[in-house]
């Protein structure tokens, strides 16, 4: 789940929003984990209704 330097959204929203790589990292990589750790948790609802 984690981002790296070869990811071109981390790329995208780097340039984007005028951020360095060091803060880039920081910002994508918990947004990339809070977004995994929501849809497996969506996911994991819908397996138990469904």
């Amino acid at each position: 789940m984690l981002s790296h330097f070869n990811d071109s959204g981390f790329w995208l929203v780097s340039r984007l929003m005028e951020m360095d790589e060091k803060t880039t990292l920081k910002t994508w990589t918990v947004m990339e984990t809070l977004l995994g750790g929501i849809a497996f948790l969506i996911v994991a609802t819908l397996s138990f209704i469904l």
